[in-house]
């Protein structure tokens, strides 16, 4: 589905945020605050738009993305990143890599988005900083009645005009409508392990910007969870026995 709206992906987004997109990538960037040389992923990066304003800090980022279609356009924009494709739910990289991870409007995306959140976890360096930002629910019930009439009756519309592809917008719809509110998804970062967790609606909550960080004695914590899963284990004479 993605492959199939990549070329007109970033334009399309801008008519149908009504140019909030601009502003939405704006604050992410702050949230994620990037400093030259750190090592930033940027999880379903799409065209690269948003791996761009990072590295424009001087930070090394790599613009990850499921889809083949999304990253073939997105190095004909900008062969200045590094694109790699591969799966959020099996990050391809080590442990303790990077000093920050974000992913923009794609978590929803994912099968298993606790998994990948696990994921993400588990590459950041400890202190590491997770952002966040994607659709949610404004918590202004005439508001959040108001918004899911735009999607379901006026953002077809509008995507039939401005989409290469208008009935992959259809699940664009699909998907907000069944992912869970805020308080929710700080719940998955908590699980996941993630410290410091908070969010800031954006735009009355139509968007959501959630925060957390890898503790900083995440390693010690590691070790000593797996000391104890040893330590229950029967020795194998007692196994034997």
């Amino acid at each position: 589905m993605f492959d199939g709206v990549a070329r007109g992906y970033d334009r399309t987004n801008a008519v149908l945020s009504v140019g909030n997109a601009a502003l939405w990538r704006i604050q992410t960037v702050k949230a994620i605050d990037p400093q030259a040389g750190e090592r930033i992923l940027d999880i379903a990066a799409g065209t690269g738009t948003s791996s761009a304003a990072i590295a424009r800090s001087g930070a090394r980022v790599i613009a990850f993305d499921f889809s083949a279609g999304m990253i073939e356009e997105g190095r004909k924009r900008h062969p200045e990143l590094e694109f790699v494709q591969g799966d959020a739910q099996k990050l391809p990289f080590g442990d303790d890599e990077f000093d920050a991870v974000t992913i923009s409007f794609g978590l929803r995306n994912v099968e298993d988005p606790r998994l990948a959140l696990s994921e993400m976890y588990r590459v950041l360096k400890p202190g590491g900083r997770l952002v966040v930002c994607e659709f949610s629910r404004p918590p202004i019930g005439v508001l959040r009645a108001a918004y899911f009439t735009y999607l379901q009756k006026v953002m077809p519309v509008i995507a039939g005009a401005a989409s290469t592809n208008p009935d992959a917008y259809r699940y664009l719809f699909e998907s907000i409508a069944d992912w869970p509110e805020q308080a929710v998804l700080s719940q998955w970062l908590r699980a996941a392990g993630f410290t410091r967790v908070a969010y800031r609606n954006l735009s009355a909550g139509i968007v959501a910007l959630h925060r957390g960080r890898k503790p900083l004695d995440a390693a010690i914590r590691a070790s000593v969870a797996k000391k104890r899963v040893a330590r229950r284990r029967p020795s194998s004479s007692a196994a034997a026995e």
